[in-house]
């Protein structure tokens, strides 16, 4: 539905939003002449090339040797614009009709010979033609004339949330990632999201977005799960969207508000240690029927924080920065994250793990690790016949660990000086050198060591294993992963690995006290899955300090303090049933006594810094708005509204939320509030500070994100204009009541109550006062009734979308005679006692 929600930015927003537009590939200015009048200037490109880069991704044998430099050339290449329509638009059609029947013929002229055969076109894998790329860089959009109209274009529709411009994979680098702990800069480059369309989300699915900032991949979840509703209904599923970063979650809420959304939460955690919310059972006396006692999820987007050279083609500065201890040193927290997201996830349930990294240590090792960590718990899945146009290349197998110019094939050829900093789970094995010396010495390769775990024992091992090196390969089948490489499809690289939770995870033991030895217990069977034990490695860092060892000048050096969690055997299907309880009973108990002393839970009370969600009830002013504006009684209000503030005499704004969303908040009250949320539901009610707004019947306005909603149940403060009065409302947003042409639609528009109106487009030349029904082609702003005029509640940026559609619309169907010019501005004036507030959706939710 027209009208509804486009959100502006708060001033925070605002200027986070514009420290994110950096363009990196603009070329910085050239000194200026020296004072001596020798003018040696010099002024090159980024270096785009790395040796070191080379020779690694040599070895680590990605692709073919054949293709390198075919790789390469693409990579040194800017990266072309893309981007994907909204498909829960009320516009999409149109959109989508435009670029087939407009664009795709008058961009033909820019094509240049020799490239691309089409200046745009869609993206063969995204399903029904959602998704565009152009042969444009986004500087060359910015600064050809010829190109102007398209660029037009595409800031209007991504500014209004009818598309979202991204490129073909995703982007977090390193650098964006230590940028976004330490608050020093906030840069972010939006991607198309193939991630999204492995998690096969339905509409009723609750989903997890772990690394969610800045957000396009979590509006793409959103817009899924909406697809399927008619309107004024909502899904019965939700999005939880997390980021540790508050000015990040700003960015976050700024791009998840276009969509207009009450099956959304924002919260503010470190993705490794996102809250259970698991109520205890002794005191659950909820019927589960109507409550859940534990945050769980259908689907769960781990798109983990990595080295980001998948994005060289957008970020150049990245090649003079790349060495391998950029990967290396995020490999323990990607672990991290991942074992949290599929501890998270339902049985049966599926989590996406991805980066934008080309490094298996980064890719392959974290996917090998989750596996033998799940003790089969977790399966790979083979999603070959998914999206089969997306060229894609199988996970590998094999790969070496480079650390201080030495190439290490396996576990036992790291010295021991180095074992702090490179893992065992970097290795295509995952063994640590206990387990190899294990092994070694039940085949009688080491005969006289009396004491294996003394420094001499393990020293003599290690020298006797090292003269016998072989590269591992891993027993997984990680050929189901896939990597995306850029000479394929014109993109930038990517890694997705898709996985299904099919049993609950290996029960947590207590950690082993300070002294004792740790002695993997080794389960009865011997199925390679089986076998393998579950090792949760926890960072006793805090992230911060994790990155300020990342920013230290060899990010080689960084040292995490791993603590081993011992687990019991595997055990059968049948068994994890039968005792499922007791074993969440004793996690859950197990981790508050490993937390107690070293973190404080903050469970208690609100969050500091953090707005309160309280619960609206302030049956006064509910039944004002509902007698003002006529609700149905069938439009759930009971529970769904939702304030940021205390006091109910001051509060601005109600949100409202579905019943998903609901459910979830009444858990974490009910755990005591171990979420932290920035930002939850859709607003739905502004409290109206005007003069002219204060004297009105209802001191409450519908908000323009909330009118779709809301809309189907409203029998009061309606008006239907015919397309030449609704035309000249959004061209001169505030008219006079004798000025409509149609004279009796300013009589109704008189007649009504002072304060808040909803103006609803009619179809054909006139007003359908009788036959109206809300449905998918229903157009509607919000409005103000004045004591002389009525003035349009919607943006600026809005009226001039909605007028562009309805000129397509209107000619299309009636010919262009049905509308006066579009440019004329001849009727009305600015309005009476409302100058400067019909802008209400760009204040901060």
């Amino acid at each position: 539905m027209g009208g509804g929600g486009r959100g502006g930015r708060s001033r925070t927003q605002r200027k986070h939003f514009q420290q994110s537009r950096e363009n990196v590939w603009k070329h910085p200015k050239p000194p200026p002449p020296s004072q001596n009048g020798d003018d040696n200037r010099t002024w090159t490109l980024f270096a785009t090339q790395n040796s070191a880069f080379n020779e690694y991704y040599k070895e680590q044998r990605i692709l073919a040797s054949e293709e390198w430099d075919t790789f390469v050339e693409v990579l040194r290449t800017p990266l072309p614009a893309t981007f994907r329509i909204n498909s829960s638009s009320q516009f999409s059609a149109d959109i989508r009709s435009q670029l087939e029947n407009d664009f795709v013929q008058s961009l033909q002229a820019e094509v240049v010979e020799g490239g691309e055969r089409e200046a745009i076109r869609p993206l063969l894998w995204y399903p029904e033609n959602l998704a565009w790329h152009t042969i444009f860089s986004r500087m060359q959009l910015r600064k050809n004339q010829t190109l102007e109209r398209f660029h037009e274009f595409l800031k209007l529709e991504n500014e209004i949330g009818n598309i979202t411009r991204q490129e073909a994979v995703s982007m977090f680098s390193l650098s964006t990632f230590l940028a976004m702990i330490n608050s020093v800069s906030l840069k972010w480059l939006i991607a198309m999201q193939v991630p999204p369309l492995f998690l096969d989300v339905h509409s009723n699915h609750y989903v997890l977005d772990m690394c969610a900032a800045p957000g396009s991949k979590t509006f793409q979840l959103l817009d899924i799960i909406h697809q399927s509703c008619k309107v004024g209904s909502l899904p019965d599923g939700m999005v939880m969207a997390n980021d540790l970063d508050v000015q990040r979650c700003n960015l976050l809420i700024h791009q998840t508000k276009r969509m207009c959304t009450a099956n959304l939460i924002v919260t503010n955690h470190e993705a490794q240690h996102f809250p259970g919310c698991r109520l205890n059972r002794k005191h659950d006396t909820m019927d589960s029927d109507q409550h859940i006692s534990q945050l769980l999820f259908d689907r769960v987007l781990c798109d983990v924080p990595c080295s980001g050279d998948g994005t060289l083609r957008k970020a150049p500065d990245l090649w003079r920065k790349w060495n391998t201890g950029m990967g290396h040193g995020l490999h323990s927290l990607q672990v991290l994250i991942a074992l949290r997201g599929a501890s998270l996830l339902k049985v049966g349930g599926r989590m996406v793990y991805s980066t934008c990294s080309m490094n298996p240590i980064e890719n392959e090792a974290v996917v090998a690790e989750i596996l033998r960590r799940c003790g089969g718990s977790v399966e790979l899945v083979d999603v070959s016949h998914e999206l089969p146009q997306l060229i894609r290349r199988p996970g590998l197998r094999g790969w070496k660990v480079l650390d201080k110019g030495t190439w290490l094939g396996s576990y036992k050829d790291v010295p021991k000086s180095r074992r702090s900093v490179v893992h065992p789970s970097m290795f295509p094995s995952g063994r640590s050198f206990q387990d190899l010396f294990d092994s070694s010495h039940n085949v009688g390769m080491q005969n006289d060591i009396n004491d294996g775990d003394s420094e001499d024992g393990l020293q003599a091992t290690e020298n006797s294993m090292t003269n016998d090196s072989t590269e591992e390969v891993s027993n997984f089948p990680l050929e189901r992963c896939m990597r995306i490489v850029p000479h394929d499809q014109n993109t930038g690289a990517f890694f997705i690995a898709v996985l299904q939770k099919v049993y609950p995870l290996p029960a947590i033991q207590g950690k082993p006290k300070k002294g004792t030895s740790k002695k993997h217990v080794k389960p009865a069977s011997l199925d390679i899955e089986d076998k393998e034990v579950l090792q949760v490695d926890s960072l006793e860092n805090t992230t911060k300090e994790v990155l300020e060892a990342v920013s230290v000048a060899d990010l080689n050096e960084i040292e995490s303090n791993i603590v081993d969690l011992e687990v019991r055997p595997s055990v059968s299907h049948e068994e994890w049933n039968s005792g499922d309880e007791a074993r969440e009973t004793e996690n859950a108990e197990t981790i508050a006594r490993m937390t107690q002393g070293k973190r404080k839970l903050q469970i208690q009370g609100k969050w500091r810094g953090v707005d309160p969600v309280i619960f609206f009830k302030d049956d006064i002013i509910m039944n004002s708005i509902k007698a003002f504006y006529g609700i149905d009684e069938q439009f759930p209000f009971n529970g769904h509204l939702i304030s940021r503030n205390n006091d109910p005499n001051h509060v601005k704004r109600i949100y409202y939320v579905s019943k998903s969303v609901k459910d979830v908040l009444e858990l974490n009250f009910s755990v005591g509030q171990q979420l932290k949320i920035a930002s939850i539901g859709l607003k739905m009610f502004e409290r109206q500070s005007s003069r002219e707004g204060s004297s009105a019947p209802c001191s409450f306005r519908i908000s323009s994100e909330g009118l779709p909603v809301i809309l189907p149940y409203i029998t009061k403060q309606i008006l239907h204009a015919s397309p030449v009065d609704f035309k000249c409302l959004l061209q001169n947003r505030a008219v006079r009541f004798a000025d409509f042409v149609d004279t009796e639609f300013g009589e109704k528009a008189a007649n009504l109550k002072l304060g808040c109106c909803v103006v609803v487009l009619g179809k054909g030349n006139r007003a359908d006062l009788e036959s109206f029904q809300v449905d998918e082609s229903t157009i509607a702003i919000g409005g103000w009734k004045g004591r002389a005029s009525l003035t349009v509640m919607v943006t600026e940026t809005d009226c001039q979308e909605l007028l562009e559609r309805l000129l397509v619309r209107l000619d299309a169907e009636h010919g262009s005679s049905v509308l006066v010019d579009k440019q004329s501005n001849n009727v009305g004036d600015e309005g009476e006692g409302f100058e400067g507030k019909t802008t209400v959706t760009n204040e901060s939710s």
